[in-house]
């Protein structure tokens, strides 16, 4: 074979291979669960989430990075063992230590930012979250962080590492931010501040106790002053209409007095005796001594004697005034 023939052999050899490269690399298939972005002489246009079979100019023209679309975690307070790292030891706003696992979940929104913004978006995603959580729990105290505060400790992690990787433009968005934990160091700790808890919550228990007590007697002492005042209410009405009455029955007996003064007052004089000597004979005297009348209060509401003793005694009178 002529050295001619070579070179067209090769020359047929090139070109097939290039054919090829250029054919294997102008479509490429894109999953589910994948996002893809095109990279043209290195530089990054539109993500490509839609799934199937796609085109693009050969390499080294375009070339295509692909992506995961699923959620990630990112466990911050254990190593790859499983095992708890001295990285989540961090200190309180009333100075003392505590231990925190967090769980973040994140996903990649924007392929071009991931692959360009940063050299390891990840490591960036951990300094943030490491940075926002002990922000949080250092200005929290201690109570907070191993009590009721944990939910509010949770949402304020949550919104500040959104913020901050916002700022960043990494191409990651936060998902979910849960905190799995806070702990004490250590068992003595842990012993100390449980007794502390449970203290607290006795006294806690018993302020509960004196405030229902009080206002038990609150309620006791003003169920006792509306009856006293509704007692007074009843004893002035009853006051009133006794005064009321009185005034009429003054009234009445001063309209009788004016109309016949000697009577009434006679009338008064009489009744008055009755009620002051209730058991005496009472004898109404003229101012010379002699007898005038005789006046027995008592015998006014007694029935009447016989008619025979009334002749009898009306014969004595007779006799003894003669």
């Amino acid at each position: 074979m002529s050295l001619k023939q070579i070179y067209k052999w090769a020359g047929l050899i090139a070109g097939a291979a290039v054919l090829l490269v250029v054919f294997m690399t102008t479509w490429y298939t894109v999953d589910e669960s994948e996002q893809a972005v095109v990279l043209t002489f290195g530089e990054a246009e539109d993500g490509i989430t839609e799934p199937g079979l796609h085109f693009k100019m050969p390499w080294p023209v375009q070339e295509v990075e692909k992506m995961s679309k699923e959620t990630f975690s990112l466990d911050f307070g254990f190593d790859e063992e499983g095992e708890e790292a001295d990285k989540v030891t961090m200190i309180t706003g009333d100075d003392m230590i505590v231990q925190a696992d967090l769980v973040v979940q994140w996903k990649i929104t924007d392929p071009s930012g991931y692959l360009f913004a940063s050299e390891n978006p990840e490591q960036v995603l951990f300094n943030a979250t490491s940075s926002t959580l002990r922000g949080v729990i250092g200005s929290s105290e201690i109570d907070e962080a191993l009590t009721s505060g944990k939910a509010e400790i949770e949402n304020e992690v949550r919104e500040d590492l959104v913020r901050l990787i916002e700022g960043y433009e990494i191409g990651i968005s936060i998902i979910d931010v849960r905190l799995q934990e806070v702990d004490l160091p250590n068992e003595d700790v842990r012993s100390a501040f449980t007794k502390v808890t449970d203290a607290r919550e006795q006294k806690q228990s018993k302020v509960n106790e004196a405030e229902k007590y009080a206002n038990q007697m609150r309620e006791e002492a003003k169920g006792e002053k509306d009856a006293i005042i509704q007692r007074a209410e009843g004893d002035k009405v009853d006051r009133v209409r006794t005064a009321e009455g009185a005034v009429s029955k003054f009234d009445a007996l001063l309209s009788e007095y004016q109309g016949n003064e000697s009577v009434t007052r006679e009338r008064l004089v009489m009744e008055t005796l009755e009620e002051v000597l209730p058991e005496a004979d009472v004898y109404v005297m003229n101012d010379d001594g002699d007898t005038m009348k005789y006046l027995p209060l008592q015998q006014q509401n007694q029935p009447a004697a016989p008619a025979q003793e009334e002749d009898g005694e009306t014969e004595q009178e007779e006799e003894e005034q003669s």
